[in-house]
């Protein structure tokens, strides 16, 4: 039997017709917080013991002087050594 133009050859269906799957929206990911980065604590200054204090104020008066020429008066250059140590330690 010939087939004609106008007519459609029948076929036949042996499994259901799938429908294609919609389409997933895609999720949008949040954008990533940043942590915040944890301060270090302050650093305590210790208390520097009388002994360690003389011992400090010394060798700056003997620095003081050195660059001096050793041309000043001693007690002049042990207040600026003070000076500087107690200016350091507060």
């Amino acid at each position: 039997m010939a087939i004609s133009k106008t007519e459609k050859p029948s076929t036949t269906k042996t499994a259901a017709a799938k429908k294609p799957a919609p389409k997933k929206a895609v999720a949008k990911k949040a954008p990533a917080v940043k942590k915040a980065t944890p301060k270090k604590p302050a650093v305590k200054k210790t208390k520097q013991s009388p002994e360690a204090l003389y011992k400090m104020t010394e060798v700056a008066a003997y620095y003081i002087a050195l660059n001096n020429g050793f041309a000043g008066n001693p007690s002049d250059y042990w207040i600026a050594a003070e000076a500087q140590i107690s200016a350091l330690h507060k």
